[in-house]
């Protein structure tokens, strides 16, 4: 257990060095999502009720296409600098790898949210900082990471896998980005608490059931790296 929890922790710190050297992955995640806010912010010329009720959709378009643009990044990168056999050689259970990468990944994207919550606030003019969304935020990133490391593992051998990932993501990633979109309008518009967490309960089934999926499967994954 202790050799396992290492590895998931080497394998975490050695993304954040290597980003903090590159500064690939967040550049390139912030900026993206920073031009999608802001094509919004003028493509949506609202009310402020008006505002408020497309502001659920817009966080997790901006989330769920900077998040898919992190971990393609993130997997690719291991390719590129030679260190998918590397990590195929350390000694340790593969899953642990997975929960490493997967770590990593959503470290990444809960960065680019802290940043991109605030900004949407001033410039939507509305308020974020409501601890049952920034809860749905969460829930839903982890979600969406753990199916996505998984699906960035698969294709990331592929010569197309900017364009495999996606098309094999988003439909995966379909029944928890409407409870979480749904579980957002409900916490920023003041829903029942009853209607709210029907819909939280999904997010959280979709958690558990998909992280197992993906560490249970990881080890079969790795295997078409070699």
């Amino acid at each position: 257990m202790r050799n396992y929890l290492r590895t998931v922790i080497t394998v975490v710190w050695k993304d954040i060095v290597g980003e903090a050297r590159n500064k690939e992955i967040l550049t390139s995640m912030l900026v993206f999502s920073l031009l999608v806010i802001l094509i919004f912010n003028f493509a949506l010329d609202l009310d402020v009720q008006a505002q408020e009720s497309v502001t659920a959709g817009v966080i997790w378009v901006t989330f769920t296409f900077a998040g898919t643009l992190g971990v393609n990044r993130s997997m690719a990168s291991e390719r590129e600098g030679g260190c998918l056999d590397g990590l195929l050689l350390v000694p340790v259970d593969r899953s642990a790898l997975y929960v490493g990468k997967a770590l990593g990944n959503l470290l990444f994207l809960l960065v680019i949210e802290v940043i991109i919550l605030p900004i949407y606030s001033v410039l939507f003019n509305v308020n974020m900082l409501v601890p049952g969304f920034l809860l749905v935020v969460l829930l839903g990133s982890i979600g969406y990471i753990a199916v996505g490391t998984l699906l960035a593992a698969m294709s990331v051998q592929a010569r197309t896998r900017d364009i495999l990932l996606p098309i094999l993501l988003f439909p995966l990633t379909i029944p928890i980005l409407i409870p979480a979109v749904k579980a957002s309008i409900g916490y920023l518009e003041g829903y029942p608490g009853s209607w709210i967490m029907t819909w939280l309960n999904v997010i959280i089934v979709y958690d558990l059931i998909f992280t197992a999926i993906a560490v249970m499967l990881f080890e079969y994954v790795v295997e078409e790296w070699s």
